[in-house]
Formats: structure tokens, C-alpha cells, sequence
């Protein structure tokens, strides 16, 4: 019964097949399905289908940690995201498409790139084998955003919920200024932990072991590769939905940890990260499309936990709505602040 269950999570799937009907059949409002489908029919369905308040025993626990089924769920995702934007890049490049179509179709795959691309990432980027993290690291590579590998897992974890974390929104700012520190400061984060990390280990900044270095390669040899064989059309199209993806994500940092705060000991260190420095949603449609990233404030309570037995806090400060419903909700500004400062904790205003 309980694996019957666990076949929920195949509806992750569901956004690269759309984006696969985008890509071919791109007339139209067509190309903009998996944007109509993430942000329109998905918090659709989760006002109408609910989760369970429902709690894994430690034999689930046990046995959900040993079954390859979940990860190969993942393992799966880089073969499609890779499939869809070699396609999309011959569809881009062959068909006559109006100026509309054309930014249906890089938002449609920018989309599949945030969800099924960067989120996979994401989880695949905590996990201990050089497999998993290389796969992390092969799919942050289409949305040119490499160096998120380091600066989440080094820099992120450690600084969550204080101001030297450009990934946390402090109360009050809004979506459109967040992105802005968050991409820059993320991205220098990124540079600054790994020359420290080069530092430890008495290392050369041209050192094999330097990854921000071979990042930046990568991702340059990636778009020079683009434009040989597509030419300046080919670039714009890879950097649009490279920009798109890494948007969602940023969209996505900004609703996880608004205006909460850890509160600054005495001695200047900040107190241990808990369950209340995370948003957390338990909306069914959104948890298993985003392979429970959204049951956040356990992921960061143990980032180590396998996204099949992350669990809901209860104590934790819940987001009103799904992650795809906060994400368009947080794109109005006056909207967002309206519902969402309320909700933040007094005392965590006071630290902002």
C-alpha cells in the first residue's frame, strides 16, 4: 500500500511533459503551458486537494532511506532536461515563431529548467556520492548557475535566517530587489567560500581543486559550443532560459525564509538553525512536484534527510498557500506584504 502511495511522486513529471507539448506545438498560447500549468492549474488544484497531517514511524523512516525507486526518480531527470533543451533549441532555431511564441517557449522551458533542473539539483547536491553530485552539478549547467553548489551547501546552510545570507529576503524588502542581492551576493559568496576553501587546504587559486574555476569554464565553453553551432540567436535563447530557471529559484529563496531571522547571541554567533527559520508548506500538488521542497524548515533542520522522509513541522510558520501560489503572490509586491508580514514573528522583525 505505502508504495502505491509513493507512486505520487511520478507526477513531477508532469511539467517536462507539458514542456515537451510546449516546444512542439509552440502556436499560440501553447507555447506557454508549463507556465499556464505551474502557475495557474497547479494552485487550482491545491485548494481542492489537501494533504494529510500524516507522520512516517521509524520503520517508514527505514525503509522509504534503503528503496532506490526514490532516487531513481531523480537519476531519470537530467536525461529529460538535457532531451528538452536540445530540443528546444532545434525547435528555436528552425521554426518561424512570432515574438510572443518566442518568449512562451523560453519561459515554458525556463520553468522545466527551475523545477526539474535546479530543485533536482538542489536535492542531489546534499547527497554523500560523487554520482549524485556530479549529476547536481550537470544539471545547474544549463541555467549557467554552477556556482549555486557551493554557495548553498558551504555558504547557505550555515548563514540561513542572517544577514550575511544573500539567499534569506530580510522583512520588507521586496521580490524585485531580492533578486537583484541575491543573484550578485550568492555569486561572490560563492567566490569568496571557495578561495577559503583553497586557502584550508593550502591550495592554488589555479589548482584542479578550485570547481569555481572549472564552473566558469564550463559554462563559457557551454555558450561558445551554443554559438558555433547556433550562432547569436542560439546565446540569447540559452542565456533567457538560464535567466528564467535561476529567477524561479530566487523567487523561490525569497518565499522559504522572508523576514525570519536567528537571533545574534552575545558572543556574536547566531543561534543553531531550527524548524521556525524556514516557511513551510505542506500543499500536496506543490510538495511532490518539487519533490518535497517545500516541507523546507525540516530540509534545513538536517539537510542531509533524503526529501522521501522529510517531514511537516507544525511549528513551523506556514506559508497561507502552495509554493506555486506564494511564488505569483510574491511578484506583487503590496500584495505579498499584505499577507505576509503579519504572519512574521514579532520578535524577528525587531532583529531586521
Amino acid at each position: 500500500m505505502d508504495y502505491l502511495k509513493d507512486l505520487k511522486y511520478l507526477f513531477a513529471y508532469t511539467v517536462p511533459a507539458i514542456t515537451f507539448f510546449s516546444l512542439k506545438f509552440p502556436e499560440g498560447w501553447w507555447s506557454y503551458g508549463s507556465v499556464i500549468y505551474a502557475f495557474g492549474v497547479i494552485p487550482v488544484l491545491e485548494i481542492f486537494v489537501r494533504s494529510a497531517d500524516e507522520h512516517l514511524t521509524e520503520s517508514q523512516i527505514d525503509t522509504r532511506k534503503s528503496q532506490s525507486f526514490f532516487d531513481w526518480l531523480l537519476y531519470l531527470n537530467p536525461f529529460l532536461v538535457f532531451a528538452l533543451v536540445g530540443f528546444g533549441f532545434y525547435q528555436w532555431q528552425t521554426l518561424e515563431l512570432s515574438t510572443a511564441e518566442s518568449i512562451g517557449m523560453v519561459l515554458s522551458l525556463g520553468v522545466c529548467l527551475g523545477t526539474n533542473g535546479i530543485n533536482v539539483a538542489h536535492e542531489l547536491g546534499h547527497r554523500k556520492s560523487l554520482f549524485e553530485r556530479s549529476l547536481a552539478k550537470a544539471l545547474l549547467l544549463p541555467s549557467l548557475y554552477m556556482h549555486f553548489y557551493i554557495e548553498h551547501n558551504f555558504g547557505h546552510h550555515r548563514t540561513v535566517a542572517t544577514p550575511d545570507d544573500p539567499a534569506s529576503a530580510p522583512y520588507g524588502k521586496s521580490l524585485y530587489a531580492f533578486w537583484i542581492s541575491s543573484v550578485i551576493g550568492q555569486y561572490r559568496n560563492a567566490w569568496r567560500l571557495q578561495i577559503q576553501l583553497l586557502k584550508n587546504q593550502k591550495r592554488s587559486f589555479f589548482s584542479q581543486y578550485n570547481d569555481m574555476l572549472f564552473y566558469t569554464l564550463f559554462q563559457g565553453c557551454y555558450l561558445f559550443a551554443i554559438y558555433l553551432g547556433l550562432g547569436f540567436s542560439g546565446v540569447v535563447f540559452a542565456v533567457a532560459i538560464g535567466v528564467v530557471s535561476f529567477l524561479l529559484l530566487e523567487t523561490i529563496n525569497y518565499i522559504e525564509h522572508y523576514g525570519l531571522a536567528r537571533e545574534q547571541k552575545s558572543s556574536g554567533r547566531y543561534e543553531r538553525v531550527l524548524p521556525h527559520h524556514s516557511w513551510n508548506s505542506n500543499h500536496l500538488i506543490g510538495r511532490i512536484v518539487l519533490y518535497e521542497l517545500t516541507r523546507h524548515s525540516d530540509h534545513h533542520f538536517l539537510a542531509s534527510k533524503k526529501y522521501q522522509i522529510l517531514e511537516n513541522h507544525t511549528t513551523s510558520p506556514q506559508l497561507p498557500f502552495g509554493y506555486p501560489t506564494a511564488m505569483l503572490t510574491a511578484t506583487f509586491p503590496p500584495l505579498w506584504f499584505w499577507i505576509m508580514n503579519p504572519k512574521v514573528p514579532k520578535e524577528m522583525k525587531l532583529m531586521a
